[in-house]
Formats: structure tokens, C-alpha cells, sequence
């Protein structure tokens, strides 16, 4: 069985596999959940198409399969021999757009079997959730999720983008698991280091039981070791951006090299 070289979160899922992980992540925690919560409850996967407006200088790391045209045009665009009357000024300046890129992401639902009330969501972060305008609408969801009386659990496993959160009030650690509980005013926390293992988390249910355990890390392991994600990183390359810090960069470093042996 293969290993990923980290403890914990690895850094180098957070590129072009992003997509992979966040999907298996989702169908792993509903296979550690419904044993422990069933009969009185079901665990389903929800399913979101939205557009994610993308960087240019992110398609190649998050999206490579996206390809952007940009032509050209010419005299020969208006016909061989054609003359053009009147000279067309060329344009002051471009500018980079972001480029609409269809994306589909998971939640994890925990409801009432008998009702199909939804008790818990499971909300694993991607990109477009911490850049505009995805930032906004998932604040909205959460939102309607809170006013529901839903207890909500946000993972987020992605050094990129900006935290729905406001970051005067966030650990300065590059991953995070926040928990809102049904009727509560505030959060709990969980800051996830690059060296630690990922924690075992608390999902609520209704408030007459106990809460249930997630395993984390046996659920990103097991995606890593089914997928083969060693097969295809190339652990010589610095991981995706943004870039590490220079001390936890040689960490990384030692980390890989002890890996490959």
C-alpha cells in the first residue's frame, strides 16, 4: 500500500488532484459515517454544479485539461488582396480575465431517516469557495443552513484563497476545521498544522445523541493509498502554490527525500 510522505495533509493534493481528493474525501466520510449513525440516520452525498471564475495564472495548477484560445487577427483575416481603408488602433492595453470554468463539488449530508430532515452538513472546501463569487454564495449557504438549524462542519484543506471567515479571528495555520453547531452563536475550531496529523472531528446530530467520530486522516489516507497519488506527483517539484515558508519547505524536503529512500 502506498503512503503519502506527510503525516498529515499533503500539500501536493492541493494542485490538478484537487478535484479527485475532494470527491473520494466526501464518499470516504460518508463510509465512515452511516455504520455509526444508522438506523436513525442516512448519510448522502449532495451534488453542486457551479462555475468557478479562475485565475489564468491558476488553469494549469487547478484546472490543466482547460484550454484558453486566444487568437490572433490579421490582414489575411479579411481576405487576400483586401484593402483595409481605414487604420484600427490597437488596443491600449490587455488586461488578465478570469476564466469560467465549470465545477462540481460534494457535500456530505447527515439526515433523519424517517423524515429526510437534514440534521448535519459536511462542507469540504475548494477553491472556488474562498475567491469570489463562489466566497459569497457559500457564506449565503451557510447562512440558510444556520437559520435551518443545521450543524455545519467546514473543512478546508487548501492553502490557497481566502478563508470564509473573518481572518482577524483565524489561526495562522494553513488548514482548518471549523464547527457550527445547530442554534449556536459561535464556532468551534480546530487549526490543522502541515505537520500533525488531521484530527478526529465531532459530528453532531440531533440533541438528544451523542456526537459521532470522523477520522480524518484514515479517510485521506485510504484515498491516497486507492487512488495511487504517488504514482503520478512528482515530489521532486515544489508543491502547489502559494509557496511554503522557507523552514517548512526544508521540512517538506526531508519529508519526500525519506520517502522516496
Amino acid at each position: 500500500m502506498i503512503h503519502s510522505p506527510f503525516p498529515g495533509m499533503d500539500p501536493y493534493l492541493e494542485g490538478y488532484l484537487w478535484s479527485d481528493v475532494h470527491q473520494a474525501l466526501a464518499y470516504q466520510f460518508r463510509r465512515q459515517l452511516a455504520p455509526l449513525v444508522a438506523p436513525k440516520y442516512a448519510v448522502r452525498l449532495a451534488v453542486t454544479m457551479i462555475t468557478d471564475r479562475v485565475p489564468t495564472q491558476e488553469l494549469g495548477i487547478m484546472y490543466p485539461d482547460v484550454e484558453v484560445i486566444r487568437p490572433a487577427t490579421t490582414e489575411a483575416d479579411f481576405g487576400e488582396g483586401t484593402a483595409i481603408a481605414t487604420p484600427i488602433a490597437p488596443a491600449a492595453l490587455s488586461i488578465p480575465l478570469a476564466i469560467p470554468v465549470p465545477t462540481r463539488l460534494v457535500s456530505v449530508e447527515v439526515r433523519d431517516a424517517v423524515k429526510n430532515q437534514l440534521v448535519t452538513s459536511i462542507e469540504i472546501l475548494s477553491p472556488a469557495n474562498k475567491r469570489e463569487p463562489g466566497s459569497s454564495q457559500f457564506m449565503n449557504k451557510r447562512d440558510e443552513l444556520q437559520l435551518a438549524a443545521v450543524n455545519i462542519l467546514e473543512v478546508d484543506l487548501l492553502r490557497r484563497g481566502k478563508r470564509p471567515w473573518p481572518e482577524a479571528t483565524l489561526p495562522a495555520t494553513p488548514y482548518m476545521v471549523a464547527l457550527i453547531r445547530a442554534r449556536s452563536a459561535q464556532a468551534d475550531i480546530w487549526p490543522v498544522a502541515l505537520r500533525e496529523p488531521l484530527p478526529v472531528l465531532p459530528v453532531p446530530l440531533l440533541p438528544e445523541d451523542p456526537d459521532v467520530p470522523l477520522d480524518m486522516q484514515a479517510a485521506l489516507g485510504t484515498i491516497y493509498a486507492e487512488a495511487q497519488y504517488g504514482l503520478t506527483i512528482d515530489y521532486s517539484a515544489d508543491p502547489p502554490p502559494p509557496a511554503l515558508p522557507t523552514e517548512v519547505r526544508i521540512w517538506v524536503a526531508q519529508r519526500v527525500q525519506a520517502w522516496t529512500g
